[in-house]
C-alpha cells in the first residue's frame, strides 16, 4: 500500500460552474463561480480563469459579492463554513465556524455585518426541511473565528436557492415551497403566507420555482412550473394581496431577475431564450434565443451593465445590457450521461467525449477549458421533453487521431432504433475532423462496441464494430474504384457471428496482429489478416464487461472483467485461465504506453483504485476511495515530458498520467512527489544578489557603503532603514485596505530618506558646514562610482585580490575629462 503523501489524488478541472447562480464584481470584470470544493474568478472579457480560491473541504454551495466591500466575496460550503475572499488577490481573509452544512448563502446591503444561510433543520439530516438562519458576523482578529449569534428568520425554506429573494433593499425577504409564498418583514417583525391550487384549470402545476423582488418597488415576481410568471403586489396585507400573469415560456421558469434600477425583468428556463420584459409594460419584450442550453441562473452586474446566463451544459453566457452576447465561458460540458469513452486526441492532446447533444468536445487537458466542439449529428437540437433525437453514443480514435468514428442512435419505443455509423477524416488545413462516410444501419440492432486497429495506418486503417445483432463486421478504408468518386472511403470488409450469440466487447492486440471479441461467456480470439479463428477462452459464469490485451512484457495475457464480479487474466501461449480473482470491477484499461493496468473497484459507495501488472501477484499501487461513487471513464494520458521518479511505487505515473471521472463531472488525476516538486521548482521566482553586474543606472544612482579594506572577509551589509518594515508591508497589502495615498505619501518618503537623513545629521553634529559635506560627499561619491566602475569591469578577472583602487587626484581627473564634450565624435560617426 502506497503512503497517501507520495501519490494523491488531486482535482485537475471539469466542475460544474452553474452549480450555483455566479456573482459579477460591481466593475463587470470579473465573474464568480461555486465549482467543486473551490471558487473560480474568471475574466468577462478574455474568459480566461485568473484565480482560484481555495480552502473549503467540501462542495461549495454559494457565492456573492460582500455588500460593504465590492473587492471581497463570500463562500459557503457543505462544510459548515463561510469563508471571507479578497477575490482580486485571490487571498482568503477570515474564516467563520457555522457548524451546520450550509445549503445557500444571501446578503443585503442594509444588513451590514450580517449574512443568510439555508441550512437543515434542527434534528433533520436531510434537504427536505431547511430554515433561514441570520448569522451576525464577529469583527475579531484572526483568520479563524466561531459563530455564535444566529437567530432564526423562516422555517420550511425549499433546498433551491433561487425560491429565496431579498426586496426593498433589504427590507423584506420572500421565499417559496411548493405552492406556498412566504413574506417575512423586517422592521415589523411579521410574515405573510400566500398559497395557490395544486394545479391550474388546465390541469399543469403550479408549483413555484424562483422568485425575484423589485429593487425599489413592492412587487414580488414569482417563477412557476407551468411556465407562467405572476407578479404579486399589496402583499404586506393578507386580503387585499393582487397577482398579474405573464405567460410566455412554454416549460418551467428556471430563473427570474430584476435589473438594478427595476426597469425591466429577465427570465429564463428550458427553451434556452432570454426574454426580458419591460416593467408596467410587460406586453413589450425583448428575446435573446439559441443560447444552446437550458437556463438555469440569471445574474446581473451592480451596474446593470452585464448580464449573466447559466446553462445546464455547464456554460455561462455574458450578455450586454443591450441583449447582446459579449462572450461565453464553458466548462467541461455536463451531459445527462457521458456515454461514449473518455478519449485523448494525439494531435492535440485533448480530452475527447459527450458534448452538447449531438456533439463531440474536445477539452483542453492543461488549460481546463474547451477548445472546440464537433457537431456529429448535423441536426438542430430540439429542447423539448418527450421527443426522441439521434444522439452520440460511442466515439473512438486511431492511433494517429487520423480518423475518427461515432455512432449516432434514436431510440423509439414503437420501432427500432435508428443507428449511423460516421467516419471522420482529420483535415490538416481547418484543424478538425470532415465527414468521410455516413453508414446507414450498419447493425440491424443496437451497437455494443466499436475499435480501431491501433497498429494500422494510412490505407490499411481498419476498423470493427460489434451489435446485437449477433455479427461483428469489419470495415476498412478503400481506394476509390473510379477518379470522379473523390477520395478514399470505408466499406464493409468481413463480417461473422459465434453461436448465434450477441458479441458485447472487441479490442485489439497492441501491434494488431490479434482480435478478441466477447460472446457473453465465451471470448474468441481472431487473426485480422485471414479473419480465422484462432481460439476460444471460457470463463466462469457471467457476460464479459470489459477486455485489455497486455502490453510489452506482458503482451501474452488477455484481462476480463465479467458481471459476475471477477477479475481474469487469460495466458495467451498456453490457453488457459492464468489467474482470477473477485472483485467488483467497474472499469478496467492498459497503460499504452507501459506493461501496467489499472482496475477501479466499486465498493460500500466508494471507488477503489488497483494498479498492477498481469505477470506479478502484487499491485504496484492501491488506494481506497479515491472517490465517491463509481467511476466507469478514466483514460492514461500520455505525458510531453517523461517524469524521473525513481520511488517504485510511482513509477507507473512516469511515462502517462491517469485521469478519471467522478459521477459530479469532476476530472481528477494523481500527482506525484516529482511532479510537484518540479512544478514547485519552475515556480521560484529569480533572486537578484550582489554577484550580478552592476548596470549603468545602477552605477549612476546606486547607493552603496565604500570598500575600505582591500582584502579580507566581506563587510557586513548595513542594517536597513527604521522605516524598511513599513515600506514591506506598504507594497505587499492589498490596496483596499491601505488608507489614501495622499495620507502615506510623506511617510513612504521619509521612510525611503532614513539613511541620508542620519547621515546628515551626524556630520553636522560633527561640526561639518553643509556646504562642506555636500561637497565631500560629491567628491566621495564620485571616487566611489569610478572605484565600482573599475571593481566591475575587473570582476571576471578576479582570483583572490581585490580590484586597484584609484586615487583621490586620479578620481578627480576622470572628472574632469567626463565633463568634456565629446559631441564632435557622435556627429562624426553620424557622417
Amino acid at each position: 500500500m502506497v503512503e497517501q503523501a507520495e501519490i494523491r489524488v488531486v482535482h485537475q478541472g471539469g466542475s460544474n460552474i452553474t452549480f450555483r447562480e455566479p456573482a459579477i464584481s460591481s466593475d463587470s470584470r470579473f465573474l464568480l463561480c461555486a465549482s467543486g470544493h473551490s471558487v473560480k474568478v474568471f475574466s468577462t472579457v478574455t474568459e480566461e480563469c485568473v484565480q482560484e480560491l481555495r480552502g473549503h473541504t467540501d462542495l461549495v454551495t454559494g457565492v456573492l459579492i460582500r455588500p460593504s466591500n465590492h473587492l471581497q466575496a463570500y463562500s459557503c460550503s457543505a462544510d459548515g463554513t463561510v469563508r471571507l475572499w479578497d477575490f482580486t488577490d485571490g487571498i482568503l481573509i477570515k474564516t467563520y465556524l457555522i457548524g451546520y452544512p450550509i445549503c445557500s448563502i444571501y446578503a443585503s446591503a442594509s444588513h451590514d455585518g450580517v449574512v443568510f444561510i439555508a441550512t437543515p433543520t434542527k434534528g433533520h439530516k436531510t434537504l427536505d426541511s431547511l430554515q433561514l438562519l441570520a448569522v451576525h458576523l464577529p469583527q475579531t482578529a484572526g483568520q479563524l473565528v466561531e459563530t455564535s449569534d444566529l437567530s432564526a428568520v423562516l422555517s420550511d425554506v425549499s433546498a433551491n436557492p433561487a425560491t429565496v429573494a431579498f426586496g426593498r433593499a433589504g427590507e423584506y425577504v420572500a421565499s417559496t415551497n411548493g405552492v406556498q409564498l412566504q413574506i417575512f418583514f423586517f422592521k415589523k417583525q411579521k410574515s405573510f403566507r400566500f398559497s395557490l391550487k395544486e394545479n391550474s384549470c388546465s390541469g399543469r402545476s403550479n408549483t413555484f420555482t424562483c422568485v425575484a423582488c423589485h429593487p425599489t418597488d413592492d412587487c414580488v415576481a414569482t417563477g412557476h412550473e407551468d411556465g407562467k410568471i405572476r407578479l404579486w403586489r399589496n402583499f404586506d396585507q393578507k386580503r387585499e394581496y393582487t397577482y398579474r400573469t405573464l405567460h410566455w415560456h412554454h416549460g418551467a421558469v428556471r430563473a427570474l431577475r430584476f435589473t438594478p434600477e427595476g426597469s425591466n425583468l429577465l427570465s429564463g428556463g428550458v427553451e434556452s431564450v432570454l426574454v426580458q420584459w419591460q416593467y408596467q409594460q410587460e406586453s413589450q419584450q425583448d428575446f435573446l434565443p439559441r443560447l444552446g442550453a437550458a437556463i438555469t441562473h440569471i445574474a446581473v452586474s451592480p451596474d446593470g451593465a452585464l448580464f449573466c446566463t447559466s446553462h445546464s451544459d455547464n456554460k455561462i453566457t455574458v450578455i450586454q445590457s443591450c441583449v447582446k452576447v459579449s462572450s461565453i465561458i464553458q466548462g467541461l460540458v455536463k451531459g445527462e450521461a457521458v456515454q461514449t469513452d473518455l478519449m485523448v486526441d494525439p494531435r492535440s492532446k485533448a480530452l475527447v467525449l459527450n458534448g452538447k447533444p449531438g456533439h463531440l468536445q474536445f477539452y483542453s487537458l492543461h488549460r481546463d477549458r474547451l477548445l472546440f466542439n464537433l457537431d456529429v449529428v448535423q441536426q438542430e437540437f430540439i429542447h423539448q421533453e418527450g421527443l426522441d433525437q439521434f444522439q452520440v453514443v460511442m466515439a473512438t480514435l486511431d492511433g494517429a487521431g487520423a480518423w475518427l468514428a461515432t455512432v449516432e442512435e434514436r431510440k423509439q419505443e414503437t420501432v427500432e432504433a435508428e443507428l449511423n455509423l460516421k467516419l471522420w477524416a482529420f483535415d490538416e488545413p481547418s484543424q478538425s475532423f470532415i465527414l468521410n462516410t455516413t453508414v446507414s444501419t450498419p447493425h440491424e440492432a443496437r451497437i455494443t462496441a466499436v475499435t480501431f486497429d491501433p497498429a494500422a495506418r494510412g490505407q490499411t486503417s481498419l476498423l470493427v464494430s460489434c451489435g446485437q445483432d449477433g455479427l461483428f463486421k469489419a470495415w476498412r478504408l478503400a481506394a476509390p474504384g473510379h477518379p470522379d468518386d473523390g477520395g478514399p472511403s470505408w466499406s464493409c470488409d468481413f463480417v461473422s457471428a459465434y453461436h448465434g450469440l450477441a458479441p458485447q466487447r472487441c479490442c485489439f492486440s497492441a501491434d494488431g496482429s490479434l482480435l478478441a471479441v466477447s460472446f457473453q461467456e465465451v471470448v474468441t480470439v481472431w487473426s485480422p489478416a485471414s479473419w480465422e479463428l484462432l481460439l476460444t477462452l471460457s470463463q466462469p459464469p457471467g457476460n464479459i464487461r470489459d477486455l485489455c490485451f497486455g502490453r510489452l512484457s506482458c503482451s501474452k495475457f488477455l484481462l476480463g472483467t465479467t458481471n459476475c464480479n471477477q477479475l481474469c487474466c487469460w495466458n495467451l501461449l498456453t490457453c488457459s485461465l492464468e489467474w482470477s480473482t473477485s472483485m467488483e470491477v467497474s472499469l478496467l484499461l492498459a497503460d499504452p504506453l507501459s506493461d501496467n493496468m489499472a482496475a477501479f473497484c466499486h465498493q460500500d459507495g466508494n471507488t477503489d483504485l488497483f494498479v498492477f501488472k498481469p505477470s506479478e501477484p502484487r499491485p504496484l499501487f492501491s488506494q481506497k476511495a479515491v472517490c465517491s461513487g463509481r467511476v466507469s471513464r478514466a483514460v492514461f494520458a500520455p505525458r510531453e515530458v517523461a517524469l524521473e521518479s525513481c520511488e517504485e511505487s510511482s513509477r507507473w505515473l512516469n511515462r502517462s498520467q491517469l485521469y478519471f471521472l467522478t459521477p459530479l463531472m469532476d476530472l481528477l488525476t494523481f500527482s506525484t512527489r516529482a511532479e510537484e516538486e518540479r512544478l514547485m521548482a519552475a515556480s521560484k521566482q529569480l533572486v537578484v544578489d550582489d554577484s550580478v553586474a552592476m548596470t549603468p543606472f545602477q552605477l549612476l544612482l546606486g547607493k552603496r557603503p565604500p570598500h575600505h579594506q582591500a582584502v579580507g572577509p566581506p563587510a557586513k551589509l548595513p542594517a536597513p532603514p527604521g522605516g524598511s518594515a513599513a515600506v514591506r508591508e506598504l507594497l505587499q497589502s492589498p490596496a483596499h485596505v491601505l488608507p489614501a495615498a495622499a495620507a502615506l505619501c510623506s511617510a513612504f518618503m521619509e521612510a525611503l530618506l532614513g539613511v541620508a537623513t542620519e547621515t546628515r545629521e551626524k556630520k553636522t553634529s560633527a561640526g561639518e558646514t553643509p556646504s562642506d559635506t555636500e561637497e565631500e560627499e560629491e567628491e566621495d561619491s564620485d571616487e566611489e562610482m569610478e572605484t565600482r566602475a573599475t571593481r566591475s569591469e575587473e570582476a571576471p578577472l578576479e582570483t583572490d585580490s581585490a580590484g586597484p583602487v584609484l586615487s583621490r587626484a586620479q578620481v578627480r581627473e576622470l572628472r574632469r575629462v567626463r565633463k568634456l564634450d565629446h559631441s564632435w565624435f557622435s556627429s562624426l560617426l553620424d557622417s
